[in-house]
């Protein structure tokens, strides 16, 4: 049986093109959604319940990225877990499959992840940022004997990931995190000598549309938890600076060059505020607990840290 988990908080229609892509998938395995909801006011759990999924329900209080996706993982009952989000819409009828099947890529594959392709509504920039982490190019993501794992090496995605159940329950994800729970996951796989797997074609629609104080907030608890995951190494921090001035040097040439040249202030404000959000959320120690609260996308995680 495979199993897809997915967090909830008022899902509203974007929910419900999730679940009804996933009623729409082709595979030759029996599917259960699981659903944790934390608060919703929008009628998201009766949708739930109406495509069939379990459904279970917490506080708002009690959310945090890793540990809820323990709890939907530990209420599953299938040997292969898949993880998406609310506002994930499988792109084919095949995604399922041809993700669950990354997985028999040998006998070390701890997890497969797919591409994530825009909405149709996507900003330049946000669609560049995809391109640029899910490309169409596959990938098998190990780590050498004694080497220190980097940025692209613990790419991985939660909005879009299967895991075997076995190795979830030797390595779940950690409850503490306020985000990137999914890239601390996968640094611990990869130093535990597992491997990663990358299959553009298991591709879901999944974009935001940010405002740039949006994107200063996530950008900001991104930096919270990148010492324990994409920046916990001196190497890691190395990598992780020039895949940010590679970035950053590719999305101007690629706005000129496709005559997106309007979008260029804005991408340069944009991509100000999430460096700056990302260089205080690694700081944060040194914060006042009232700044992070207010800098931060998930306050409560802070009303929980105390610190």
């Amino acid at each position: 049986m495979i199993s897809v988990v997915i967090p909830v908080l008022n899902g509203g229609a974007d929910l419900v093109r999730c679940l009804d892509a996933i009623d729409g998938q082709v595979v030759g395995e029996e599917v259960e959604i699981v659903v944790v909801d934390s608060g919703s006011q929008d009628g998201s759990v009766e949708a739930a319940r109406a495509h069939g999924a379990r459904v279970h329900e917490i506080p708002a209080s009690e959310f945090g990225h890793g540990r809820t996706r323990n709890l939907g993982a530990e209420l599953a009952q299938g040997g292969t877990l898949v993880f998406t989000s609310q506002d994930a819409v499988a792109a084919s009828e095949t995604w399922l499959a041809t993700l669950v099947r990354s997985l028999a890529e040998g006998d070390g594959v701890a997890g497969a992840y797919g591409r994530q392709l825009p909405h149709d509504d996507a900003t330049p920039p946000e669609r560049y940022f995809l391109d640029f982490l899910y490309g169409p190019e596959a990938r098998i993501q190990r780590l050498d004997a004694g080497a220190k794992p980097h940025f692209e090496q613990t790419l991985f995605s939660n909005v879009n990931s299967a895991i075997p159940r076995a190795v979830w329950q030797e390595f779940p994800f950690a409850n503490d995190l306020i985000m990137s729970e999914d890239q601390e996951w996968s640094r611990r796989v990869l130093r535990a000598g597992y491997e990663l797997v990358y299959e553009p074609e298991a591709a879901v629609h999944h974009s935001h549309r940010y405002s740039v104080a949006d994107a200063f907030r996530r950008f900001f608890d991104s930096g919270v938890s990148a010492e324990r995951s994409y920046a916990a190494d001196a190497s890691g921090s190395g990598a992780l600076r020039r895949a940010g001035a590679r970035y950053a040097r590719g999305e101007v040439v690629w706005l000129w060059e496709t005559d997106q040249r309007r979008w260029i202030p804005y991408a340069a404000a944009y991509e100000l505020a999430k460096f700056t959000g990302m260089q205080l959320g690694r700081r944060h120690r040194h914060l006042p607990l009232a700044l992070k609260r207010r800098f931060s996308a998930l306050s409560a995680y802070w009303d929980a840290a105390g610190s």
